[in-house]
């Protein structure tokens, strides 16, 4: 949720005070970056160095408030190329030291105009790694980012920021989800039709599917069973998405009603958490989550480690040192990350249907896990022959 008065060319906020207030009382005072107002979120942070526009236009950051790990953010301004999406999704950006001057070819605005363009309300000048042991220490939890120079007293703000609404137990994906469906057409000679269900994608995805020949028919989060065999599919393909996994019991039924038909799966990020659901187990919010782009993860049908990107505040409970029984036959946990041995994918073994917690599509990179898009490939090939 966020107010904001981005103001004028010639007011360019970098005076104007910033307070972050967390749900726990501890507060943080800086400087106004971006858009000036309130904005409320929960307050996540993202260890990547690079990437920042791919995280800011990531659909799975609605309604989160982003701390930045790495002290120095905007470097290399923002470009038309590289967002994900037709916005930035972020609820307020969180940083230390914000680039003065950007330097980069494609570079067509800084960041902090751009934050102020869409209205994202951001504070700059706060120690952030303090923030981001307090987060790891205690958790994820309700932030606001209050600015201008009329600020409330801090009663006011924690107050506010109490009542704004907890990440658990929201519903969000219809929120970011496209309205209509769209086709991203193959690259080259066209080899197969995939229905992806859009719970917040990001744009690479349907563009890693489509330059491996897949045309990608996105659909909309409220897409029915119908409407996904409506595109005559040689896969289906679940997206990432914001929200509270335990929310999701449209996707989960869609995906019980494609495994059923044995159509060949994927899913990633949300995807994966809804193949959980589907197979029958449960899903549980992390501490403080994975974000960032250097997530070590163990692909164990290879024994390959992979160093990956991740968003994800929750997690599905699978056991890691058996096979398990479901409705759909043999299932097992494919992935692993390495730091805390959380799900990161998991396998059907009588089905052709997989997922992966993290994100192979990568824009920022690494692209370690791009194979997973040769594996979808595999399967549909196997399906057809």
């Amino acid at each position: 949720m966020t107010t904001s008065n981005q103001g004028t060319a010639s007011q360019r906020h970098k005076a104007a005070p910033a307070v972050l207030v967390l749900e726990d009382g501890r507060i943080f005072r800086g400087r106004a970056y971006g858009a000036v107002g309130v904005t409320f979120g929960e307050a996540v942070f993202s260890t990547g160095m690079t990437g920042y526009q791919e995280t800011l236009t990531d659909p799975s950051y609605h309604r989160q408030v982003v701390v930045m790990t790495a002290p120095h953010v905007g470097n290399t301004g923002v470009n038309d190329e590289d967002p994900e999406s037709k916005q930035i999704w972020v609820a307020g950006y969180v940083v230390r030291d914000p680039a003065r001057v950007p330097s980069n070819w494609r570079a067509r605005r800084s960041l902090d105009e751009e934050l102020r363009h869409q209205g994202v309300v951001g504070i700059s000048g706060i120690d952030t790694r303090a923030l981001t042991r307090h987060l790891r220490e205690r958790g994820a939890m309700r932030v606001g980012i209050f600015s201008g120079n009329a600020l409330p007293d801090e009663g006011t703000m924690l107050a506010e920021v109490r009542q704004a609404p907890e990440m658990k137990g929201a519903d969000l994906s219809a929120e970011v989800a496209t309205k209509e469906p769209y086709v991203v057409p193959a690259i080259g000679e066209k080899k197969f039709t995939v229905a992806a269900v859009d719970l917040g994608i990001k744009g690479m995805t349907p563009h890693r599917m489509a330059e491996r020949g897949i045309e990608v028919h996105v659909l909309p989060a409220t897409a029915s069973v119908e409407d996904v065999y409506a595109v005559n599919p040689d896969g289906v393909f679940f997206s990432n998405g914001p929200g509270d996994p335990a929310t999701a019991d449209h996707p989960v039924s869609v995906m019980q009603a494609v495994l059923e038909r044995g159509t060949p799966l994927f899913g990633i990020c949300f995807g994966n958490q809804i193949l959980g659901r589907a197979l029958g187990f449960g899903t549980y919010k992390l501490k403080y989550g994975h974000r960032g782009i250097n997530q070590p993860v163990q692909d164990r049908t290879t024994g390959k480690v992979e160093v990956t990107a991740h968003n994800h505040g929750f997690a599905v409970d699978a056991p890691t040192d058996k096979v398990s029984d479901t409705p759909y036959g043999r299932a097992e946990v494919s992935h692993v990350c390495l730091n805390d041995n959380v799900v990161e994918g998991l396998q059907l073994l009588d089905k052709p249907a997989f997922s992966v917690q993290y994100h192979p599509e990568a824009a920022a990179g690494p692209h370690d896990a791009a194979y997973l898009f040769d594996r979808f490939v595999s399967l549909m090939e196997g399906q057809r022959a």
